[in-house]
């Protein structure tokens, strides 16, 4: 009980610093941390594990079956004949390496993360950063409704601004042809929900364009949204006499967005020293788009990586990220980080967050199904909040590395591993290759053949 009500002082504290969108009943956290201080996310020297002891770990927290983890054992995991059903052209499935970023606390909750990714060092940095938050009560996150816009195209309209003032008028109309396409979605609070015209000038001329804004609630939405912009667009014709050509969702869901903050104990991160670091290289990425860009990359490592995992759109949410960091005209950072009076840093993030946890491949794909349920969402909103805290908690962990002590040496141990399977090397054979090169800051491809010939020669 003391160990709970200290992490939530914590967490009270960080609320009333941020004062965030939406607050969180101080009755309703006290009590889940109660009931889940057995489940926590912090699981010291995770990677030391062996595979079956960290499948063991994930089992308990997330009451996997034990054909759920054998499923996670499997490589071929997805079966030919679903593969077949699920895209075109089949001909083999590519699986991706699949870790769980441990340390995560979110508004009070422990959580486990499985992200699919190849590229070393983010899965570790992720919860390395995490375990850093927890200094303070871990990542708070907010989000808005889960509402995606739907765009129809009409071109060749003599007079497009009356045409525009003309489809206003029949919101009503066009509102109820839309949600008559998807009374399922309408009957769990879901649906079209408002009408936007706009005129824009194009190499072609002006074009009005409508934009439903549709609420989808736990679906990503492109199915619904798509199918609802496609039974209006004859009533835009009607009403406009123009001609429609484009009708589809966009995926710059500014309407969308997940929210998440942290405050990082000076101490945790390493001193003052490397605060002021990390400030700086956030100023370097707000001043110069070549910078932000590699900063929001290392962002959407850790974002991508979970959504990969469950099978969302990660091409969709990658477009609608770099598209919202420019939205000003500007590319800018997607996250800041900044240093507060007491000399903790101070991290946050908003970007837009097109996700669901129903449709799509996300209940077809067998392992998609499993991360779901380790993650334990119960809906998309609170899934989008948990990329948005694993995306600044990522960031955190890049930033720290090139402010401490340089990227390099974070990712050279798995890099070399990397070579060394590249060169040949297997079995106990990968670890020794790998750690001579580390250890002579020499990691190439022909050092490591000649370290494996030595090595089985001896």
């Amino acid at each position: 009980m003391t160990r709970t009500l200290d992490i939530f002082a914590r967490c009270f504290d960080s609320f009333i610093f941020y004062r965030p969108v939406k607050y969180f009943s101080i009755v309703s956290i006290r009590i889940w941390r109660e009931t889940t201080l057995d489940k926590s996310s912090q699981i010291s020297g995770f990677y030391k594990l062996t595979i079956d002891e960290r499948l063991k770990a994930v089992k308990e927290f997330a009451n996997l079956t034990d054909e759920e983890v054998n499923l996670l054992k499997s490589t071929g995991s997805l079966q030919l004949d679903l593969a077949d059903r699920m895209i075109e052209n089949v001909v083999g499935t590519f699986p991706l390496p699949l870790g769980i970023a441990v340390n995560f606390l979110i508004n009070g909750k422990d959580y486990l993360i499985p992200m699919a990714i190849e590229e070393p060092s983010v899965v570790a940095a992720a919860s390395y950063a995490a375990k850093m938050a927890r200094s303070k009560g871990g990542f708070f996150t907010s989000s808005t409704e889960p509402v995606m816009r739907g765009q129809i195209q009409t071109v060749k309209v003599s007079d497009p601004y009356r045409a525009k003032m003309a489809i206003l008028d029949a919101k009503e109309e066009i509102l109820k042809k839309a949600n008559d396409q998807d009374p399922l979605l309408v009957s769990v609070g879901g649906g079209a929900k408002d009408l936007q015209v706009k005129v824009i000038d194009t190499p072609r001329g002006q074009m009005v364009i409508t934009e439903l804004l549709v609420d989808c609630r736990d679906a990503m939405g492109a199915n619904a949204v798509n199918t609802m912009v496609e039974a209006v667009a004859p009533i835009i014709e009607r009403i406009t006499k123009g001609k429609v050509f484009l009708r589809i969702i966009s995926n710059l869901a500014t309407e969308r967005l997940a929210r998440a903050w942290t405050v990082i104990d000076k101490e945790a991160v390493g001193g003052e020293e490397v605060v002021d670091g990390i400030v700086e290289a956030y100023a370097f990425a707000a001043g110069d788009p070549y910078r932000a860009a590699t900063h929001n990359k290392g962002i959407l490592n850790g974002v991508i990586g979970v959504v990969i995992a469950t099978c969302n759109d990660h091409r969709a949410v990658e477009a609608g990220a770099h598209a919202y960091a420019a939205r000003t005209g500007r590319y800018q950072p997607l996250s800041v980080w900044e240093k507060n009076e007491k000399g903790d840093l101070v991290g946050s993030i908003e970007l837009p967050m097109a996700v669901g946890i129903i449709g799509g491949a996300t209940k077809v794909h067998p392992v998609s199904r499993i991360a779901l349920k380790i993650l334990g969402v119960k809906s998309a909103r609170e899934l989008g909040e948990v990329m948005a805290a694993v995306g600044l908690a990522q960031n955190l962990g890049a930033l720290r590395a090139l402010a401490h002590e340089g990227i390099q040496r974070g990712h050279m141990s798995l890099h070399a591993r990397n070579i060394a399977i590249m060169a040949g090397a297997t079995g106990d054979l990968i670890d020794l290759v790998s750690e001579k090169m580390v250890e002579e800051r020499k990691i190439r491809m022909d050092r490591a053949k000649e370290l494996i010939e030595q090595l089985r020669h001896k």
